[in-house]
Parts: C-alpha cells; sequence; structure tokens
C-alpha cells in the first residue's frame, strides 16, 4: 500500500515535553476485577497500551477476554467487543453461558478496518476487544485477510487510536503450528504487552503468561479453570497441582517452581523400563528434553546410575511446563527413585538446581518456597546448604545437603 493511503490516527497539534513535566496521577490503572488477570499485567490496565493475547485454536482467549471486558463494563467503563469471527447471536449465546451482563457490553461484528475504527469514533469505548487481528482487513489492500501486510497495516492504526484516544485495546492473535503468533515478527514489537494462554486440553486450568510488558513484569502469570461457567481463578494453584498426588508410589517427588512472585508445589514424576530394542527412549513432559539429557549424564557420571539401557521418562504432573532450575534435585531423585523402586516420602519437598559436578546449589527466593510447602502441610524439606539460615516456619524440617550423592542416601 502506498504510504499516502495509510490510516492516521495520531492527533496534530501535540507538541514535545520535558520527561519530568508529565503527570502520570490522571491515568491509574484500571483494575478488572480479576486479581491473577491483573497480576500478569502488573497491576491492572494502563490506559493507551495495546495489547496482544495469543494461544492454541479452542483454548479460550475469547472467553476470557468476553469475561474481562464484562468486569470493566461493571466498573462503569464503556466497553466494545468486535467479533470477526462470530455473529452478534454466537456472542450473546456464549455471554449467556458465561452469565456475562449483556446489556453492559457493546457488540459489534464487523471486519472492515474502517467501519470499525469508526464505530470506535462513535461509541468512544474505553476498552476494546478485537477478536481477531487476523481476520479484520483494510480495504485499500489488495491482499487477502491474515496476510503479513493486512495485520501489519491493521495493528498499526490500532496502536495509532490506542495512543491518540488513550485507550486500551486488546487483540486476539492466531498461532502458527510452531506456536509463535501468525502474521509478522514485527507485530510483537508494535503492541505493549504480549500475553500467551497456555494449557493441555487433557486438563481443566489455563496459565495466562506474559512474555513482553512495558509496564510491569514478564515473570507473572495467572492460574485460570476452565469449566462450564468460563474462566475462574484459581486462588492456590499448589492446591490444584497436587490435588491427585497419591502416596506409596515409586517415582515420584515434589518441589516448588517460581513463577515471578508466585511458589508453586509441583510433582514430578519420572517412570523407567528397560529398552527391549533400539535406542532407549528419553521423553520429558514439562520439562526442556534437553534438560533431561543434561541431568541424566550427572545421574549417571556422579552418582554411578547407569541409565544407558533404559527407557525414562518424566513428567511434569497436571501439564504444566517450568523452566525453573530449581527443580534439578527432585527430578534427579524421582528417576532413582524409579530406577530403585523406592518410594520417596510424600510429605518431603526437594529443592535445589544440581550443577555438573552433582553439588547442590542455592535456589532464589527460597523463604517463599518454603512458607508454601509449610502452609501446605510439608513436613520436611532438602534443600541446598545456607551460609544463614533464619527460616520461621511452623512445621517444616529442613535438612541441608551439598551433594546429589548425599541426598541419594536418603532413599538407597
Amino acid at each position: 500500500m502506498e504510504s499516502g493511503k495509510r490510516t492516521n490516527l495520531i492527533r496534530s497539534g501535540t507538541k514535545p515535553l520535558l520527561l519530568s513535566d508529565v503527570s502520570v496521577e490522571d491515568s491509574p490503572r484500571i483494575k478488572s476485577g480479576s486479581e491473577e488477570f491483573d497480576r500478569v499485567l502488573g497491576g491492572g490496565l494502563v490506559p493507551g497500551s495495546l495489547i496482544l493475547v495469543g494461544g492454541d485454536p479452542g483454548i479460550g482467549k475469547s472467553t476470557l477476554l468476553l469475561q474481562q471486558i464484562a468486569h470493566y463494563a461493571q466498573s462503569g467503563r464503556k466497553t466494545l467487543y468486535v467479533s470477526g469471527e462470530e455473529s452478534v447471536q454466537q456472542v450473546r449465546m456464549r455471554s449467556l453461558r458465561l452469565k456475562v451482563q449483556p446489556e453492559q457490553v457493546w457488540i459489534y461484528a464487523e471486519i472492515n478496518l474502517h467501519s470499525v475504527l469508526q464505530q470506535i469514533e462513535q461509541i468512544e469505548p474505553q476498552v476494546v476487544v478485537i477478536d481477531s487481528i487476523q481476520t479484520v482487513f483494510h480495504p485499500e489492500l489488495d491482499s487477502a485477510p491474515g496476510s503479513v501486510a493486512q495485520v501489519r497495516e491493521c495493528t498499526m492504526a490500532f496502536l495509532q487510536l490506542a495512543k491518540s484516544k488513550n485507550i486500551t485495546i486488546f487483540l486476539v492473535g492466531h498461532v502458527t503450528k510452531e506456536g509463535g503468533i501468525a502474521g509478522p515478527r514485527v507485530l510483537e514489537h508494535m503492541v505493549d504487552v504480549l500475553l500467551f494462554l497456555e494449557g493441555d486440553r487433557q486438563y481443566q486450568f489455563r496459565i495466562l503468561r506474559g512474555i513482553k510488558n512495558r509496564f510491569g513484569s514478564t515473570n507473572e502469570i495467572g492460574v485460570f479453570e476452565l469449566g462450564e461457567a468460563g474462566m475462574t481463578e484459581v486462588d492456590n494453584p499448589s492446591q490444584l497441582f497436587l490435588s491427585e498426588h497419591r502416596e506409596n508410589i515409586s517415582g515420584s517427588a515434589v518441589t516448588c517452581a517460581m513463577e515471578g512472585t508466585r511458589p508453586i508445589l509441583l510433582e514430578v514424576q519420572a517412570l523407567t523400563s528397560s529398552a527391549n530394542f533400539g535406542m532407549p527412549q528419553r521423553t520429558a513432559t514439562g520439562i526442556d528434553h534437553k534438560r533431561l539429557a543434561l541431568l541424566l549424564a550427572i545421574l549417571e557420571k556422579r552418582a554411578g546410575y547407569n541409565t544407558g539401557t533404559y527407557d525414562v521418562f518424566v513428567k511434569i504432573a497436571g501439564g504444566l511446563r517450568i523452566d525453573d532450575p530449581s527443580a534439578d534435585l527432585a527430578i534427579l531423585l524421582a528417576i532413582a527413585a524409579g530406577f530403585r523402586d523406592v518410594v520417596l516420602d510424600s510429605t518431603s519437598l526437594y529443592l535445589g538446581e544440581v550443577g555438573l559436578g552433582g553439588e547442590v546449589r542455592s535456589v532464589s527466593q527460597l523463604p517463599s518456597r518454603l512458607k508454601e510447602a509449610d502452609m501446605l502441610g510439608f513436613r520436611t524439606a532438602y534443600i541446598p546448604r545456607q551460609k544463614k539460615s533464619r527460616f520461621k516456619l511452623k512445621n517444616l524440617r529442613l535438612i541441608e545437603v551439598g551433594s546429589l550423592s548425599q541426598t541419594l542416601e536418603t532413599i538407597q
């Protein structure tokens, strides 16, 4: 498209200001009424921001945003839900199922960019949802909706609108088979906040994860449970992920991963079996498979566990995926316990990053992790050696370990 045909929505007459003269007191964050949603956003919506929400088809993106926009409407703000994939009747049916107050939410089924911009100018909403950006098309472009040019130009138009009108716009984004946002890579650079809704369809919970956030941390997650009534908040994710934790099963260990400032207790399950033919399998669900290969090498070299002729399967129960290195000790103990067919104490917690030399290294935010375990009734925690131990715990007994081999002695 020629540059003269671009939609220009930037305000005229604006002047440069000194940074110290810019006031933010008149633009407080907008609360959604959902602590989990606000946590990921960094405390609430920032007026004038453009937010992209991605996720697999059917994961619950539209359901989540319809519920959130209803919260904003109930607080007295004008909201507009633009649907490019469903008719107004279909959105109405979904709102009845979710018990969303329809009279407080404007709904508009349209994919023409000019028509959408015109309605936003007339209604003057404070929060807008575009579902989805891949369905909106610029009539002055010859390419089809969802193409690179269309997605880029339509996103730029909404970006200019959000900044000029000081409104918050949510864009729902499709994902490719590789898991990335469909469209040009520049799309992720244009938006202020990039959120991904994750989860396994075999499980009921969903994880809202911040990938980019110009107004807050990207380490926070929000945990939701998807049911007939839509997305409901999970106040205590640790209880959810440990709800089916059973005793007297070999190859199971509990650890605590940090997601931002939130400690979440998880069950690590491991299974080893003789490889009957071919190359032994190494299957990891919930952790990186390269990390599993590294930990198996440490287990063999530093602890003498020869798993070279065994299939090894490791899984984070519940479907959550973690990258926290503090789970190394629990993973290795689960594998070793499964290899020896030993049952670990179900009330024990295992925390520690394991180095290449087999040493158990310190982990971040240890007091928060131990406090969460103590609150949930765990009795023992195996932790890295501390220079100064100042933990105020009610019932949790701490056992400091310095190496993997020292910790393995407790299960042999």
